[in-house]
Order: C-alpha cells, then sequence, then structure tokens
C-alpha cells in the first residue's frame, strides 16, 4: 500500500498590511491560516506595519469573518513558559478584542502558538494602507527573510502596498512568493485601475496565486493578465465552534431578520432601506435586527421614521467582533444584500448558528452554499422582497443544529491549510528563472508601465546586491525556532493545574 506523501518543512512569511490589532476579513484569515499551519508543523511569521495606539479603523466591522477569537499577545522576549501562563490567563479572563485596539503596536510580538509578528514603521496614509516604498523596505524585509530563514512569502489582498512590496523583493531574492486575493474589482474607476496595474505588476513574477472563489479568481486573471493555471481557489473559513446555535435567545412572538455589515453602498444599504417598509407591510409579525456602523446609517434612520417602524427596526450600531454570534443567534433570517462579495463569510457565520438566508446573487455568494441552504435574489428591490418573503415560511424547516453541522463539514480552517499546503509544495523546490526572463515578464505590462517596471526591478536587484555586499548574511543572527510542542505541553500543564484547584474549592 502507497504511504501519503508527507508535506515539506516551510517556514512561510505572511504579509499584509491588514493584521491585528485592526480587525477584519483579511486579518483574521491571515491569523488562522498561520495557526493551523503551525499546527501542521510550519514555521510562520507575520510582517504588517506599525499601530500607533490610535483606535485601529475597522475593515470590515461584523460582517467578514473578523468576529473569530482575537489572538493572545505576548512579549517577543518571553519564554515558552512564561508565553503558557499568559495564554492560560487570557483564556481565564476572556479579554475581548477591543481591549487592546488602543494599544501601540510597534517592534516584534510574540501571539499563541509563537505566531511572531514583525510590525514595521511604515507610514501608513489611506485605510491602514501604508505609502508604496518600493526599495526602501529591502533593508529590513531583507534582514527578516535571511534572519528567520524564510522559504515561501505569501502575499495577502490587493490593496496592501507592504504586500506588493514584499512579493518584489522575495522575487528578487529567490524566494517563491504566493499571492492571495480576497477581493473582487472593477476595471472602469481610478482606484481600480491603479490597484489593477499594481496586481499586474506584482503576478508578472509570483509564483502562484490564490482567490477565494471562481467568480474572484475570473476577476483576478483579468485583471492582471497571470496564467489561469497559476491560480487556485481555496474558500474561506470560519471556526465553527465560535458560531453555536442557541435558539433560546429568540423571540417566538417575532419573526426577527439579522443584517449585520458595513452600512454602506457597496453593502447594498440602499436595496435594504427600499425592501424594509414593503417586508413589513406585507409580514405584521416580522422586524429587523440591523448591526454595523457608516454612512448610510442616516438613510435607514430616514425610513425607520417615515414609516414608523420605531418597534420592528433596530439598528444597534457597530457589532464587536465576539458579539456578532449573539446577535445572530437573535434571528430566524440572515439577510445579505451586498452589491459585489468575493465571498461572504458572513453568511457562512449565520449559517452555522442556524439561520435561514436570503443573499443577492452577486459575486463568489452563489459558490458558498447548496440551492437549499440559502435563498438568492437579483440584486433588485423586487427580488429581494421576493426572496425574503419566501424564506420567512420556511424557516420552521429548518433544524439549526442539523445546518450547523452541515457548515462545519464544509468549512474549516483545517482544510483550508491543507489546500494551502498543496500550494507551497508545489511552487518549492521549483527552478528560479533567471533574471532576464523575469525582466522579459515585466517588460509584458505596458508600452509604458512595462519600462517602469523594468527599471524598478533592475534597481532593486542592484541595490540587494549592494546589501549583500555591505552587510553579508553571515553577519546575521539566525533567529531560533519557537518550540511549539514544549509551548503546548506547558499550556497543558497550565490548564490542568487550574481544573485540579478549581476541583479542590468546590470539595472546600
Amino acid at each position: 500500500m502507497n504511504s501519503k506523501p508527507q508535506s515539506r518543512h516551510h517556514r512561510i512569511c505572511m504579509v499584509s498590511d491588514f493584521f491585528y490589532p485592526n480587525t477584519g476579513g483579511v486579518e483574521n484569515h491571515i491569523y488562522q491560516l498561520s495557526q493551523c499551519l503551525i499546527r501542521r508543523g510550519h514555521k510562520v511569521v507575520v510582517i504588517t506595519h506599525a499601530y500607533d495606539g490610535i483606535e485601529p479603523k475597522h475593515q470590515h466591522p461584523s460582517s467578514e469573518s473578523e468576529s473569530e477569537s482575537v489572538p493572545q499577545q505576548q512579549d517577543a522576549s518571553s519564554s515558552p513558559t512564561e508565553s503558557a501562563a499568559a495564554a492560560t490567563t487570557q483564556a481565564k479572563t476572556s479579554q475581548p478584542a477591543g481591549s487592546i485596539a488602543g494599544t501601540p503596536r510597534v517592534g516584534v510580538r510574540v501571539l499563541s502558538m509563537g505566531l511572531k509578528v514583525y510590525y514595521l514603521p511604515n507610514i501608513v496614509f489611506y485605510n491602514q494602507c501604508t505609502l508604496p516604498t518600493l526599495f526602501t523596505n529591502l533593508p529590513l524585509m531583507r534582514n527578516i527573510f535571511v534572519r528567520e530563514r524564510i522559504s515561501i512569502v505569501h502575499g495577502h489582498a490587493a490593496f496592501s502596498t507592504l504586500c506588493h512590496d514584499a512579493i518584489l523583493h522575495a522575487r528578487t531574492m529567490g524566494i517563491p512568493a504566493v499571492f492571495t486575493d480576497h477581493s473582487l474589482f472593477g476595471f472602469a474607476d481610478a482606484s481600480s485601475i491603479l490597484t489593477n496595474k499594481f496586481l499586474k505588476f506584482s503576478l508578472s513574477d509570483v509564483s502562484h496565486a490564490i482567490c477565494v472563489s471562481h467568480t474572484s479568481r475570473e476577476n483576478t486573471v483579468l485583471r492582471s493578465a497571470i496564467e489561469p493555471e497559476r491560480v487556485s481557489v481555496i474558500p474561506n473559513a470560519v471556526d465553527a465552534s465560535l458560531f453555536v446555535p442557541d435558539t433560546s435567545q429568540r423571540d417566538p412572538a417575532w419573526i426577527t431578520i439579522v443584517v449585520v455589515c458595513r452600512l454602506v453602498y457597496r453593502k447594498g444599504m440602499d436595496l435594504l432601506a427600499a425592501i424594509i417598509p414593503r417586508v413589513c407591510a406585507a409580514h405584521p409579525n416580522v422586524r429587523f435586527l440591523i448591526g454595523g456602523d457608516g454612512p448610510k446609517r442616516l438613510l435607514l434612520e430616514e425610513v425607520r421614521e417615515r414609516h414608523k417602524l420605531h418597534e420592528r427596526m433596530s439598528l444597534i450600531g457597530h457589532v464587536p467582533h465576539n458579539g456578532v454570534r449573539a446577535v445572530l443567534n437573535r434571528g430566524d433570517i440572515f439577510l445579505n444584500t451586498s452589491l459585489t462579495e468575493a465571498f461572504c463569510i458572513a453568511i457562512v457565520e449565520a449559517a452555522s448558528c442556524g439561520l435561514s438566508v436570503v443573499s443577492t446573487r452577486v459575486g463568489g455568494v452563489p459558490e458558498v452554499f447548496p440551492e437549499d441552504m440559502m435563498v438568492l435574489a437579483e440584486p433588485t428591490v423586487d427580488d429581494l422582497v421576493r426572496a425574503v418573503c419566501e424564506a420567512i415560511p420556511r424557516i420552521n424547516d429548518i433544524n439549526p443544529d442539523q445546518l450547523h453541522q452541515r457548515v462545519k463539514s464544509m468549512y474549516n480552517w483545517n482544510d483550508v491549510a491543507a489546500r494551502t499546503e498543496v500550494v507551497y509544495d508545489n511552487i518549492s523546490g521549483v527552478e528560479e528563472s533567471p533574471l532576464v526572463e523575469r525582466l522579459h515578464q515585466y517588460y509584458g505590462c505596458g508600452p509604458v508601465s512595462g519600462k517602469l517596471f523594468v527599471m524598478f526591478v533592475l534597481i532593486n536587484t542592484l541595490f540587494y546586491y549592494f546589501l549583500e555586499w555591505l552587510c553579508p548574511r553571515a553577519g546575521i543572527d539566525i533567529c531560533p525556532d519557537f518550540d511549539t510542542a514544549r509551548y503546548t505541553k506547558l499550556v497543558r500543564q497550565e490548564r490542568d493545574r487550574g481544573l485540579s484547584q478549581r476541583r479542590n474549592l468546590d470539595i472546600v
């Protein structure tokens, strides 16, 4: 019998402008994937920009997968024993993420399971994105890559300039690079044109790309002109243990429709404002529970005032990441009115809590669940009203616990990590392309931009060789690996000791 081939041991560097203490779908994706990869025997470090202690902007408040647990944070110099004690203490106190949001993040931090995070002193200029620096990040990133003996660089999010910088520097150093695209982008507006040009530059020489849905894959291929065979589809996931049904929180006198998202145009708030009065008029026992904040909140408040829906329409404002489950469990139906989504993690969280799901048929949403698990509608007022009215009589046919088990079997982070591991294995050990071939790839990015990209790559390469001469690798200290096995053992011992002490107190 042939045994299953063992995966190689990889040293992975995740890079993005979006990471904790900021909250959002990308941030949570990086953290959860890193934790699973560490448990599978790989070494993972994260590079992001520093936070100055100002309350960070929530990129995807309560709608993407930020509602999962926030990592436990320790000092970089702490020993495994201290880390274990800190992890146990935090588990006992159950500190919410909001309690650390205003704390400065600079230098090096170590999270649970030895996940090391480098907070670089880069300037943030818009929406938690740093200024594109190209060459100036090379000395610091080279030092980190050499210190940590990085074998794969994995960048996340097309909006992250730090991600594009890291991919360029990794390829200059001969390190394989992977890129994960988490969003859908257009082709017409100025922001999309600029982002797509950066993406085309980065993916010209990337080893492999990952998208969260087949729709997102098609979008990325069109935007970046990357070969389709170099793009894989690996969906997002949720920690189903954090989204467990609790029907006791529902009000049997009402059918509660829950909406949890940013109150912005892209999330379809104009559609929501138009359908609420019509659904309430057709069903007297229906009420809406809306969580989130944003510029469209005023529009929803106007609808509530105009149609006198104060008792049937609750606007509860921003929902902390650890409060999303409680909000979802108060509802019977989850409504998603987004105009564009690469992969709507919010509907996965809602279904995991046992809610019936109604969503617009946009982007990668139809790929998330089979037809029997959600009701889809075109992004129009009439069709959304039709879909909601169709879902209302079906809520009694849904078994929340069975729905939770189906979601749990479909989406989990261990599966995402295993599939990502296959990508890492495939690109490891592949012979590096010569510089001339790399320059040819960049030259094909456009009649003007192609020449600029070639110039940037040449300057970056010369700068890299200058650094190799100025600061030889032999003079860079190699960082010892975190002893994950010992850490896990110490955490287990601390937990068992705490349980034993509680039993003794109960006996006394």
